[in-house]
């Protein structure tokens, strides 16, 4: 059903793969019951396809089968150069079709927020409803960008401005880890990065892979940082728009102007900062159930 920690090892879930109409390979991994209601997550920026111990109880406990694909250039996906946030929809699409799913809800964290909501307005018919945890406002907006600074910066500039900055930061991160520095290592603003809470050898690893996908990375910001490719006006399938109480990252601000232009969300606050403990994905998972057995 998912990773498992037997110990201090960590044992990933299965990776399964399809191959998309321009020739690309999109990896995913699922996580619980196979007749569970289906799901597709979007991992945050930088992200992932490994799900923590947590959240993927959770998944187990609110009767979901979900399915988290590397975008293009994580991990084992395949990169895109020149996506935009809209491109996801095909491969989220291509991933529900080898799954078997008509029909599917969606959810998305931090940078994976706006490609869940891609989804939900571009997936007329397939997407059931929308969960958008921590997740930034347009470009344009003021105080648009998941932290309004150097990365978004850059990004309007290109690749070439924005790689060296983001290799630098992921080599701070990776250098925490190997070092077995602070137990979540930290961000060049000092906010914690990964997964909270004490963590095991599995944290690690899922940690490092998201940052050694330094082109997903690169390709996600500038998508970020750039026209999104769809209207959030179009979406009219149940979207709720999750908020830390203590979150830095993505201040209130960009909750409230996806709020005032989304007809068809509500809004939800946790306990904490950027990164949702599991209680708090409990909730959001369960809000997911509820509302695609609406």
């Amino acid at each position: 059903m998912g990773g498992v920690t037997v110990g201090e090892a960590w044992v990933p879930p299965p990776t399964h793969e399809v191959t998309v109409a321009d020739g690309r390979v999109v990896r995913y991994c699922c996580y619980g019951p196979q007749t569970g209601l289906p799901v597709v997550s979007l991992a945050g920026t930088p992200g992932t396809r490994w799900e923590r111990p947590g959240v993927v109880s959770a998944i187990g406990q609110q009767g979901l089968r979900v399915a988290v694909p590397d975008r293009p250039g994580y991990g084992g996906s395949d990169r895109q150069p020149g996506r935009t946030v809209a491109d996801v929809a095909a491969d989220v699409q291509a991933v529900a079709h080898a799954q078997g799913w008509p029909r599917f809800a969606v959810t998305g964290f931090s940078g994976g927020g706006p490609h869940a909501l891609a989804c939900a307005a571009l997936l007329t018919g397939r997407v059931t409803c929308c969960a958008a945890v921590a997740t930034p406002a347009p470009p344009g907006t003021p105080g648009a960008g998941l932290v309004p600074g150097e990365d978004f910066r850059l990004a309007r500039h290109g690749e070439q401005a924005l790689r060296p900055y983001l290799q630098d930061r992921a080599s701070n991160v990776l250098a925490q880890l190997e070092t077995g520095g602070p137990d979540q290592p930290t961000g060049p603003d000092q906010s914690p990065v990964g997964e909270p809470g004490a963590g095991d050898q599995g944290r690690v690893t899922r940690i490092r892979a998201a940052y050694l996908g330094l082109d997903g990375w690169v390709d996600d910001v500038i998508a970020l940082a750039h026209p999104w490719g769809f209207d959030l006006a179009s979406i009219d399938v149940p979207v709720s728009i999750w908020s830390g109480a203590a979150d830095t990252r993505v201040p209130r601000g960009h909750t409230d102007w996806l709020l005032a232009h989304l007809p068809t969300a509500q809004g939800y606050e946790h306990p904490g900062g950027h990164d949702p403990s599991d209680a708090s994905y409990r909730s959001i998972l369960g809000w997911i159930a509820a509302a695609s057995s609406a």
